[in-house]
């Protein structure tokens, strides 16, 4: 009888200490950082819009100047600063995003008036762009900017 309780008692320990040291414990330390889109660059298409939208608040709730050199992309965060270079001619202007847009398939990003004249985009409408990840907001978790569908 007296080895059945010592046996009985060794298994309880060895599950009770099995069950100990299979919880999940508190992990310390950095956690991992997400790529910086710092440096990132898209090849596409852009538009641009201005008066009709003029006054209007924009999805980060400031108001839209089509003379201001501002843009609308769909998941960078508001702040970014972007260097858009048109292709056809090679003028580029820094663009910072302060809208979300372009709701179009296959655009990659909407110019204010302001910036789409100052790459020489206004006749043409669409413009054939390269953007390029120059500033990002300061506190901004990179992860929460995600590359443009292609």
């Amino acid at each position: 009888m007296r080895g059945s309780a010592s046996t009985g008692q060794t298994l309880w320990l060895v599950a009770a200490l099995a069950t100990g040291c299979a919880t999940p414990g508190v992990v310390r330390g950095p956690s991992p950082s997400a790529p910086s889109l710092l440096g990132a660059q898209w090849t596409g298409t852009a538009s641009w819009y201005g008066e009709p939208h003029h006054g209007r608040p924009t999805a980060s709730g400031e108001t839209f100047d089509k003379a201001r050199l501002t843009a609308a992309h769909r998941t960078l965060p508001f702040g970014t600063r972007v260097a858009v270079t048109n292709l056809d001619n090679g003028r580029t202007v820094e663009v910072r995003v302060n809208d979300r847009g372009p709701f179009v398939a296959g655009r990659l990003l909407d110019l204010s008036e302001s910036a789409a004249r100052a790459i020489g985009g206004i006749g043409a409408g669409l413009i054939h762009v390269r953007i390029r990840v120059v500033a990002l907001p300061e506190g901004t978790d990179t992860a929460a900017g995600k590359p443009p569908p292609h």
